[in-house]
Formats: structure tokens, sequence, C-alpha cells
């Protein structure tokens, strides 16, 4: 198989690797049809969080199944899948409940270092009755990729931001999580979607979706849209000092701040004597991707949810050194790369 590797210099290289094998009687192989780059990959490549002596990358991938073990009842070798970001054991009372992230061994993420990058050729799916979902009919690669994370963590999002129907919601960061977010909350009946980016061209892409893109501070303009009340709710899709202390001043007293961007390492300032006296809700949350499924499918089917337009460039797995750089660009052009691997 190949996969794609960062090192410590930032370097991204596709080299040959070992097949891999069932990790038990529960386990998968899929063979990878296609991946893509997630912006929380660029932190390793912008090196933000450190990569030791090497990782393979990626967590966002769907294929078809080329082996599975004796314990696998869901799906049948040749079946086409998506394959959850976030693992759990699929078997303890946490899983249960669709979200990996409460399983009682602890949630793993393919291509962090605990699971192997979704961004090959070939990757191993530990309790593939739980990670794997065949994907239905009328379902394409493109939103098949997006349920694997982006699309799920933008619904979460925006589901846990505790706004009403008509209330005015603000997400900043319009790279591809931000744009779904921007069409989740505008689904579940946002009467109003602010929208930030420093990209023009982002901008135009969520504006096309129905959200208003106002120039200028972040904080003046919501709370110009808002009758200086701020807002109800506002999605930091990005989770950088700045964006957070916008979030916070910005949303409007007994608002909630929903954070679903992946900060850095170092820790973060919490304006925590402001926020208690403003009653302000903070929500933090990696998507319980296997639990959106119910919710995102039949809207993705009777296309009151768009996925068209967030993945924008497809580039062959080979290339994965210029796909990474595309990603890192963050230009208003690209705004999520496919990577297609040769089978």
């Amino acid at each position: 198989m190949r996969h794609v590797m960062i090192d410590h210099t930032r370097t991204i290289t596709v080299p040959d690797a070992p097949d891999p094998v069932l990790t038990g009687p529960d386990g998968a192989i899929i063979a990878v049809d296609a991946a893509t780059i997630c912006g929380s990959d660029l932190h390793f490549f912008d090196g933000d969080i450190p990569v030791g002596d090497g990782l393979a990358l990626g967590h966002e991938c769907i294929g078809r199944v080329a082996e599975v073990g004796p314990e696998v009842t869901s799906v049948s070798v040749g079946d086409r899948v998506l394959v959850s970001s976030v693992a759990g054991c699929g078997h303890c009372v946490g899983c249960a409940t669709g979200d990996p992230v409460t399983c009682l061994s602890g949630p793993q993420v393919f291509g962090s270092g605990m699971l192997g990058g979704c961004q090959a050729t070939h990757v191993a799916v530990p309790a593939a009755d739980f990670q794997l979902l065949a994907i239905p009919d009328g379902v394409d690669d493109h939103a098949a990729l997006l349920l694997t994370d982006n699309l799920a963590t933008g619904w979460i999002g925006a589901s846990k931001a505790d706004f009403e129907p008509g209330d005015t919601v603000a997400v900043i960061g319009l790279g591809a999580v931000g744009l779904c977010a921007v069409r989740s909350a505008l689904a579940l009946g946002a009467g109003a979607v602010v929208a930030f980016d420093p990209v023009r061209g982002r901008r135009v892409r969520a504006e096309a979706d129905g959200a208003i893109c106002p120039e200028g501070p972040t904080v003046e303009a919501i709370m110009e849209a808002t009758a200086g009340r701020g807002a109800a709710a506002v999605i930091d899709a990005v989770a950088r000092d700045a964006t957070l202390d916008d979030a916070f001043s910005a949303v409007r007293p007994g608002g909630t701040v929903s954070v679903i961007g992946v900060h850095d390492l170092d820790p973060y300032p919490f304006p925590m004597l402001m926020n208690l006296f403003r009653s302000v809700t903070l929500r933090t949350t990696t998507a319980p991707i296997q639990q959106t499924w119910g919710d995102l499918i039949p809207r993705i089917l009777d296309g009151s949810l768009r996925t068209e337009g967030i993945i924008t460039h497809h580039v062959d797995l080979t290339d994965a050194a210029r796909g990474y750089e595309l990603a890192a660009d963050r230009s208003g052009d690209c705004l999520k790369v496919m990577l297609l691997p040769e089978q």
C-alpha cells in the first residue's frame, strides 16, 4: 500500500508501507477510493502540533470493503462505505449512544498516531460495524466524504448552539467546516446567519448559501446586525485566541458560544468573569459522527441540506504534497482537496 506521511520538517511524502491487516475479528480493511484533507490536518502541516518521527495522515475517506473479520455483520466485501473519522470500541455504553467520544476505552482518530491514516490506498478499521456505514443510494462521493467529518462537525456545531428558529447566528471561519455550519444553521431555522472570514472568495461562497457577510471587525458587525444585542449563538469554526475573543464579545447575554474549531496546544485565557456575569454558555464539541448520520442523510437525500461546492479540488494521492500546499493556502478558490488513490 501507499500512504501520505508528514515528518518533523513538515515534508509530505507518499511512501510504500506494509499492507494493513485486520485489527481483530470485528475489523475490516478498506480499499480507499477517495480521501480528503481536513483543516485539522493542516495543524500538523502548519507546525501547530508536533509529529515526532513522522505521522500517517488523514481521517476522512470512503472506499470499498476489501476484507472483513468473522464478527462483522453490517457490511460485506465489495460494499461502498464511508469511515467515521472518530473511532470507538463499538461495544460499550458510550458507543451505544452513537458518540465515539464517550467510548469507555477512549476515542481514537484516524491519522493522528492512534490509528492508521486514511490518506492511503488501504486502511484498517477496527469495530467495523460501528465505524463503517454502507453509503446509501443517492449519496455521492462528495457528500459521503463530508459525512465522515466536516458536515457532521458543522451540523453538531449548529445543533448545540441553542438558538431558536428565527434567531440570528454568527459563524466565524468559512472553511469547509464553517460553510457546513452556515448551511446547517439555516437548515435548523436560523433567521439570519452572519458569517466572517478574511478571504473574500469564502465570504462569496457563504453569501451564495444565504449568509450575510459584512466586512469590518467581527464584533462591531454582529452588534450592528442585531441592533446592539449580540448574536443568540456564535459558532467558532477556527478557535484561535482572537476568534474566541470575538465570539465571547459578540454573543448576547444568555447566549451560546459553540466551538468546533481546533485550538493549538497553548492555553487560552478564558474570560471567566465576563462570561459569568453575562450567563454565557460555552459548548466545545468533537462531533459524534455516527450519531449525526440519522439526521443528515435524509436531509441530503431530500435536498434540504446541500453538500456540493465544498470539495473544490481533486489531486492524485501521489501528488499529496501539492494538495497540502493548495489547502494550506486557504484561498477563496480552494476550500477542500480530495485525494484520489490509484487502485
